[in-house]
């Protein structure tokens, strides 16, 4: 089972409607976007409600049928001012969109393990719930330390329903530097989500383990073709 001491949770009752990620670390996502010097300074509070309120609906489904809503700018402002991170108002028209596109990332990232697993058969894969671990890194994410690499960024651990299965996956967020001729909804700003299947059970074990023999053995087994 997940260990849920140190993190925010939500229950599948409480998150229905709401954005599918946990924001107790939503001001790790706006450290992301580097300001100019031009941008305006601190406010506790954006200017005049001048901020979109609009909200973008995900491609995420939950259990109820409707899809998952991402939150406004306003809303991701007003959250971060709450929790005193200091937020700048013109930062929010850069930190939503790269939150919502590295979250579609995130899950089009999980659908490639599901596929052929048979959550198709029950109106395809449904997220249940969702809780943020920003301050507990994985394992694998120690030992990718230990080997020179940067920490996460973010952490969070997705329950997914397959048909009644209930799987755990859990996704760590690093950052890079986008390619500058590449267009990207990020930016200038590039990820690498290393999404899996937790070793809550034998399913995940079993996941893991034939995705690294198809990588490592795979390509091996497989005939070459003459040309």
């Amino acid at each position: 089972m997940a260990d849920t001491s140190g993190s925010h949770s939500h229950s599948e009752e409480s998150t229905q409607g709401k954005c599918p990620v946990d924001h107790a670390s939503r001001e790790k996502w706006a450290t992301l976007n580097q300001s100019s010097p031009g941008s305006q300074p601190h406010h506790p509070h954006h200017p005049g409600g001048t901020l979109p309120t609009q909200r973008e609906t995900s491609s995420i489904p939950r259990l109820d049928g409707e899809n998952w809503v991402y939150p406004s700018q306003a809303q991701f402002y007003d959250a971060m001012a709450r929790k005193n991170h200091s937020p700048r108002a013109n930062d929010m028209q850069v930190v939503v969109p790269i939150h919502n596109a590295v979250n579609e990332r995130a899950w089009q990232e999980l659908l490639k393990w599901e596929t052929g697993r048979g959550g198709e058969k029950c109106g395809g894969l449904k997220l249940v719930s969702f809780k943020g671990n920003a301050h507990k890194l994985t394992p694998k994410a120690r030992l990718k330390m230990l080997f020179g690499y940067q920490a996460p960024f973010d952490r969070h651990d997705w329950l997914v329903d397959r048909c009644g299965v209930r799987m755990r996956y859990v996704i760590d967020f690093y950052t890079g530097r986008a390619d500058p001729n590449t267009p990207s909804p990020t930016g200038n700003t590039s990820f690498y989500l290393d999404v899996r299947p937790a070793l809550d059970n034998f399913e995940g074990i079993k996941m893991r383990f034939g995705r690294f023999w198809d990588q490592w053995f795979g390509n091996a087994a497989r005939p070459t073709q003459s040309s």
